[in-house]
C-alpha cells in the first residue's frame, strides 16, 4: 500500500552508513520521517538502527537483484514519497593518461548505475504517491574538472546529467528531482579510501581550511530541499565552505 500524500513523510537514503548518507538519515527522523536506510555495510547499519524511526536495509545499488528486493520490502512496509541517492565515490588521483579502467568502472558502477537502479526501482512507487521526490547527491566535480580527477569528474558528470534528464521526464509525473552538488566536505571516509586508505594524505586535503562542509551541513541543506512544500523544486543547490570560493580557490591558513 502506498502512502497518501497527507500521511507522515517517508524516505529512502542510501550511502547511509556513514558520511553524508548517515547524517542524513539521522536528520530526517529528528523531523518526523520514516527513514528506510540502505548501505553494503550491515554492522554501520545496526548502529544507525538503534536510533528510532531507521529501517536498515543491506543493499549494493548497483546490484540489480539486491535493490529489486529492497523495492519489494520497501512497498511492504508501505512505500515512501522520496528517494535519496547518495550513495557513491572516488577512487584514486591518477591523471587519465595513467588512469585505472577498474577505478573508473567502479566510480561508474557505484555513482551513476546506482543512481539509476535505484531510481527505475522506485519511480512507480513515487508517481503512485502523487507528490514524490527524487534527491540526488552529485558534486561540484560535476561543474569543474580538474587535474587527478579525471576518473570522478566523468561519474559525476554522468549523475548530473540523468539528473537533469529525469527531471525533465518526471514534471509530468509530479516528482520533484533535486540535486545537490557539495564541494569540499570533511568526512571520516571519502577522502581516505579514494586515497587507498592513507590516512596522512587524507588529512593533508583538509589542513588549514578554515572549517570545511561537515556531512551534517550537507545533511541540513538535503532536509531543508525536501522538507519545501512539494511544489517548490530546488532544482540545483551548490554548497560549498566558505574558504573554497572555487573548486581551485581554497584558502589555506597553517
Amino acid at each position: 500500500m502506498i502512502q497518501s500524500p497527507h500521511e507522515s513523510r517517508s524516505a529512502l537514503v542510501t550511502g547511509a552508513s556513514s558520511g553524508i548518507g548517515a547524517a542524513t538519515a539521522h536528520r530526517l527522523t529528528t523531523d518526523g520521517w520514516r527513514v528506510f536506510a540502505v548501505a553494503r555495510r550491515a554492522e554501520k547499519l545496526e548502529l544507525l538502527a538503534e536510533q528510532e524511526g531507521i529501517i536498515p536495509l543491506v543493499c549494493d545499488v548497483s546490484d540489480a537483484e539486491q535493490v529489486a528486493q529492497v523495492q519489494r520490502r520497501v512497498a511492504e512496509e508501505g512505500g515512501i514519497d522520496t528517494l535519496i541517492n547518495v550513495a557513491g565515490g572516488a577512487l584514486g588521483v591518477d591523471s587519465v593518461a595513467d588512469g585505472r579502467v577498474e577505478d573508473w568502472e567502479w566510480m561508474y558502477r557505484t555513482n551513476v548505475l546506482g543512481t539509476l537502479q535505484m531510481t527505475r526501482a522506485f519511480l512507480p512507487m513515487l508517481r503512485e504517491h502523487g507528490e514524490g521526490t527524487v534527491l540526488n547527491l552529485t558534486s561540484t566535480a560535476a561543474q569543474a574538472a580538474y587535474e587527478g580527477g579525471g576518473g570522478y569528474n566523468a561519474a559525476k558528470s554522468g549523475q548530473q546529467a540523468l539528473t537533469g534528464a529525469l527531471r525533465l521526464e518526471e514534471a509530468e509525473h509530479n516528482v520533484r528531482v533535486v540535486e545537490v552538488l557539495p564541494g569540499l566536505v570533511h568526512t571520516e571516509e571519502f577522502t581516505a579510501k579514494r586515497l587507498r586508505g592513507d590516512a596522512a594524505a587524507a588529512e593533508a586535503v583538509y589542513r588549514g581550511v578554515e572549517k570545511p562542509l561537515t556531512a551534517d551541513d550537507v545533511a541540513e541543506v538535503i532536509a531543508h530541499a525536501v522538507n519545501l512544500p512539494h511544489h517548490v523544486n530546488l532544482d540545483q543547490i551548490v554548497v560549498r565552505p566558505v574558504a573554497q570560493a572555487a573548486q581551485h580557490k581554497v584558502i589555506r591558513r597553517d
